[in-house]
């Protein structure tokens, strides 16, 4: 075999004896939300607005165990999906997760990425979360993912970051020390771990980190072999990411969680720092941040395939016109108090809660206004805080 296959063939080997991840099957829908996996939240994010079409194709690359695709299915009722993966093992169990909780709009292949060609047509989204830092080739990896996003697609992805995963790093190559010429017995990985664990005394850094970190899921075997013994891991910083993201040919749209690339948070002391650094190009001022915060354990972002049409809604005309309606992912609505698509805490003001329970996806922004007295400045607050989504006249 290559080493392509060798290294395909051990992960696949991994998840086999460990499918990942190991959530449990549930005989009805899984419980919340993830608004990246929710096509409508998703394409508002990365535009502005709500998308055209809801009858789209999904793609779940290197689905696991199913518990991404199962949430695909059932956040996005129009959708059909598609999982594939390397591992027999974990497909088996995906199939079981997504029958049992009624997600039936799914198919499911036997694939690894590189041969994702091989697949019909092109898909609406891309899911592809944490399977491109696995592969022995995670530029042709993307590259290949690419050439299946249809014009006006997204594709999520979720790499690992080498800063915040340090101790992890020196812990993977401890325990491939101790293993010898038994390295590839994942299960004989697993309990030298789990026996250097023990053995260190409790004021070890690694130590510290895995109990503040990991503790609450590496009690699973299949975690603690995904982290620790996993055969195939690339990390990245933000220079080696932009490479990976410029060979994907594809548009940069945005971290899924701008807050923390949000420079303020860490320099408000330093207002004089902060304009200097209006200086910087957005990969400088990403790379500044990682570096003042090193715990950087994943990078999670959108890329998209022009034409992606953005709407930045600073025309009035064009805002009066527009119909809102509520974004799918807010937990405890209607309330002033309730969770935002992030699982954020907001509180409106009486106008704004009054305004939001009249968008009925029906009737538009200027309608809504006569009977409630809200500026449109504060309605563009709501649509800055993705609370409702709106839909061009």
């Amino acid at each position: 075999m290559s080493d392509s296959q060798t290294v395909s063939a051990a992960v696949a080997k991994l998840y086999n004896t460990y499918p990942f991840p190991p959530e449990a099957l549930l005989d009805e829908p899984p419980p919340g939300y993830n608004w990246r996996w929710n096509w409508l939240a998703a394409y508002n994010f990365c535009t502005g607005q709500k998308p055209q079409r809801q009858d789209i194709r999904i793609l779940d690359a290197g689905c696991g165990t199913g518990v991404g695709t199962e949430y695909l299915v059932h956040l996005n009722p129009q959708a059909s999906v598609v999982g594939i993966d390397l591992s027999t093992g974990a497909l088996a169990v995906a199939k079981e997760r997504c029958q049992r909780s009624g997600a039936n709009r799914v198919e499911f292949h036997h694939l690894s990425l590189f041969d994702v060609e091989q697949l019909p047509g092109e898909f609406d989204l891309i899911n592809c979360v944490g399977v491109l830092h696995h592969t022995p080739d995670p530029i042709r990896g993307i590259q290949a993912l690419a050439k299946k996003l249809a014009p006006g697609g997204l594709m999520h992805i979720f790499v690992y970051g080498e800063l915040g995963r340090w101790e992890i790093q020196l812990m993977q190559k401890a325990i491939a020390l101790i293993q010898g010429d038994k390295k590839g017995d994942y299960r004989d990985g697993v309990q030298v771990g789990r026996q250097i664990f023990s053995s260190l005394p409790e004021n070890n850094r690694i130590v510290k980190y895995d109990k503040q970190r990991w503790s609450l899921e590496n009690h699973k075997d299949e975690y603690f072999a995904d982290m620790y013994v996993h055969p195939q891991e690339i990390d990245y910083n933000i220079e080696t990411l932009f490479e990976l993201i410029d060979a994907s040919g594809l548009e940069f749209i945005g971290f899924s969680n701008p807050s923390f690339w949000d420079l303020q948070r860490l320099l408000s002391k330093a207002p004089e720092l902060v304009e200097r650094a209006k200086e910087l190009s957005d990969r400088q001022l990403y790379r500044l941040i990682e570096l003042l915060d090193p715990e950087v354990t994943h990078y999670e972002f959108f890329l998209g395939r022009p034409p992606l049409i953005k709407a930045n809604w600073t025309d009035d005309n064009a805002l009066l016109t527009a119909i809102p309606e509520l974004n799918p992912c807010i937990e405890g609505f209607p309330s002033q108090c309730f969770f935002n698509y992030d699982y954020q805490i907001v509180n409106l003001s009486v106008a704004e809660f009054e305004f939001m329970q009249r968008c009925d996806s029906h009737s538009t922004v200027a309608e809504i206004l006569v009977a409630v007295e809200l500026g449109l400045d504060e309605v563009r607050r709501l649509v800055q805080q993705q609370l409702i989504l709106l839909t061009p006249a």
